[in-house]
């Protein structure tokens, strides 16, 4: 049989194949569809009842509410009234409202598991790849021949293997990894083909870390961003409730399988930081060190998980943030802030000085217009375009949560090194 990448395993798993092509266009079956009040129901509803269609199976699909959360104006009402409404006339039996962001809600719990095939509504969606689920976004038309159908076709992508030896330094995340690999290849570097992350830095990872490599996938262009399972994605299952065997060693690439690879050494990784207006215009921390900035943002499914929030804490633990900046912080999910709160954690944020927002997408998508009156802006969310967080006025730097947190306090953007260095 011949060698086949981790993706192409998932591949024709999905389409009852023991092996497909790169290239070859298939037609798979869908383990689970997920959507939010954005991309789901404002959008579906309509089209089902003017085609008289049903969803196929009502159990594999996900509505999550966290875009237009809180409801702040009478178009926010609006949207998520529709949602709310089309949920309970469909007796959907998944339905996540206000609770968290979709990508970061849906492994919680315990929706993604190795081996599936899962669409989302959403172009983060390859953040299931963490979990060795072949995921990715599809606009709304996609969506409604899933909903109808439960299948769609793909093409078999190509395998770009992303190879991080050694370990990261203290001050240094999964973010720095993704932003680096951006800056070197641009927002277009996959060409729509599946990233596959491996090597001793990331399987040192621990799962959250692993979702931000997949999620920021997306901006690296891929369709997937695919990580192998381990053992920490099933002690991360198990913990969560989730307790099934899955066969590790198949769900891996084989080692003469055919893909383009690509090496690093996490060991000498810097913190990185993407300048405005695009993910790819990535340089060292150190290059930045002049500019002053009015908003510290944490949040996003990209920044703002436990793990995120704990990075933060251990910068200012103990600190306060410098009096001209505002510290936004906007937990990924109401269970990352409440592990937090056992933790200690939002306790060091407030103390700091932080503002603690609604668990939601909040201003990385740009609702409620948050940033507006700021000049320069650092944040631990996705991407800065131009407009993306709300305001067209404002440059928006996006870093790790320890390099966010360290510039609240200096006023301007900072190396979390020094700081956590001195921390000792």
């Amino acid at each position: 049989m011949a060698a086949q990448t981790l993706a192409q395993k998932l591949i024709a798993r999905a389409c009852q194949r023991e092996t497909v092509a790169v290239g070859e266009i298939v037609t798979c079956d869908v383990d689970l569809a997920m959507f939010h009040d954005s991309s789901g129901p404002r959008r579906l509803k309509p089209m089902l009842e003017k085609m008289n269609a049903q969803i196929w199976d009502k159990s594999k699909v996900v509505l999550v509410m966290d875009h237009y959360v809180p409801e702040e104006d009478d178009d926010s009402r609006r949207i998520l009234k529709i949602a709310r409404d089309w949920a309970r006339e469909q007796q959907l039996p998944h339905v996540y409202d206000s609770i968290g962001i979709c990508h970061v809600v849906l492994p919680q719990k315990g929706h993604l598991r190795p081996g599936m095939f899962c669409v989302g509504g959403d172009s983060h969606s390859p953040t299931g790849g963490a979990f060795g689920t072949y995921m990715f976004g599809i606009g709304s038309t996609e969506m409604l021949g899933v909903v109808v159908t439960g299948k769609i076709w793909v093409k078999t992508p190509t395998t770009i293997s992303m190879q991080w030896s050694g370990r990261l330094t203290p001050g240094v995340t999964a973010k720095d990894m993704m932003l680096h690999m951006i800056g070197l290849y641009g927002t277009n570097g996959a060409n729509y083909g599946a990233v596959e992350f491996s090597g001793s830095a990331v399987s040192a990872l621990p799962m959250q870390e692993r979702m931000t490599l997949s999620n920021m996938s997306a901006e690296l262009g891929a369709q997937a961003g695919l990580i192998a399972p381990d053992q920490t994605t099933m002690d991360y299952l198990r913990a969560i409730g989730v307790d099934i065997e899955i066969d590790l060693n198949h769900w891996k690439t084989d080692e003469d399988a055919d893909r383009e690879i690509r090496t690093f050494d996490a060991s000498q990784l810097a913190p990185m930081v993407a300048a405005p207006h695009s993910p790819e215009n990535v340089h060292s921390v150190e290059d930045f060190n002049d500019i002053d900035i009015q908003i510290a943002y944490i949040g996003a499914c990209t920044g703002a998980k436990l793990e995120d929030l704990r990075a933060a804490a251990q910068v200012l633990k103990g600190q306060r943030v410098d009096p001209r900046v505002r510290l936004m912080v906007a937990p990924a999910t109401m269970r990352d802030q409440q592990d937090a709160q056992k933790e200690g954690i939002m306790d060091i944020l407030v103390g700091a000085g932080a503002q603690v927002f609604a668990t939601s997408c909040g201003a990385c998508s740009g609702y409620g217009n948050a940033l507006a009156g700021a000049s320069n802006v650092i944040s631990s969310t996705a991407r800065n375009f131009k407009g993306r967080m709300g305001s067209v006025d404002t440059n928006v730097y996006l870093a790790s949560p320890y390099t966010v947190a360290a510039s609240a306090l200096t006023g301007r953007i900072a190396d979390p090194r020094a700081i956590l260095a001195e921390a000792k």
